[in-house]
């Protein structure tokens, strides 16, 4: 499926930012044009069932790896940097051997979904698809009034099923076994997808990992200049 995308810039370097579930390209409102400020063409997409994406045929169709193959017909390959979070960060890992940037930023990644009553369950997801703005912004209290607005909107054009996508995948082990191009990891604190001993694995396979105290897991938008800084030397 070829997604819609939408530009920030027109630098020689291009970066990709790949947003998680229930959001779209808006969740990037402050750092695309961040990182066109600092000369790149940043490119963003709606993944399927996502903001002014297509929709699948049903939720079969919302697996990681129909996600990554979007990825790859819908950017162009040897960016300069690349970032997913969290649904994101998972099918960017997915894809980022064919898209081949030459690096690669993973926030807060989705690559376990835990099982059992605190692991990841489709129809808690669903149910957010009534959330009020009281409840947004309770659930997230740091946001700006736009993030609270971006998210009111975006999950309004959210396709629920793709929830129940994720489902098959609930305890599988999608950890990768290596970091394809030199990439970082950025984590909530505490990170509720990344356990301190997920973060010593990834360690020893090669990543390179950074927390940003204080922040939840959208960490773009609970804390955007912490964000930024745990990109230093990286972009």
């Amino acid at each position: 499926m070829r997604l819609h995308t939408t530009t920030w810039g027109s630098g020689d370097r291009t970066a990709l930012l790949v947003h998680g579930i229930m959001a779209d390209h808006r969740t990037w409102r402050r750092v695309g044009p961040a990182l066109a400020e600092r000369g790149y063409r940043v490119i963003a997409v709606d993944l399927r069932g996502h903001g002014a994406s297509e929709r699948a045929a049903g939720p079969e169709a919302y697996r990681p790896e129909d996600h990554a193959d979007d990825l790859v017909a819908s950017l162009p390959a040897g960016a300069e940097l690349a970032i997913g979070h969290s649904l994101g960060g998972l099918v960017l890992a997915q894809a980022v051997e064919r898209l081949a940037p030459a690096r690669a930023v993973y926030s807060d990644p989705a690559w376990h979904l835990a099982a059992g009553p605190c692991g990841y369950r489709a129809e808690l997801f669903v149910r957010g698809k009534g959330m009020t703005r009281e409840q947004i912004r309770g659930f997230n209290p740091h946001w700006p009034d736009e993030d609270v607005d971006v998210e009111m909107a975006s999950v309004r054009d959210w396709d629920e099923r793709s929830a129940h996508g994720l489902t098959p995948f609930v305890g599988a082990d999608l950890w990768p076994l290596r970091p394809v191009v030199p990439s970082l990891v950025t984590l909530a604190d505490p990170s509720t997808l990344v356990r301190p001993e997920d973060a010593r694995m990834l360690a020893d396979r090669g990543f390179e990992l950074r927390t940003v105290k204080g922040a939840g897991h959208t960490i773009h938008r609970d804390d955007f200049d912490g964000f930024m800084s745990a990109l230093d030397g990286w972009i």
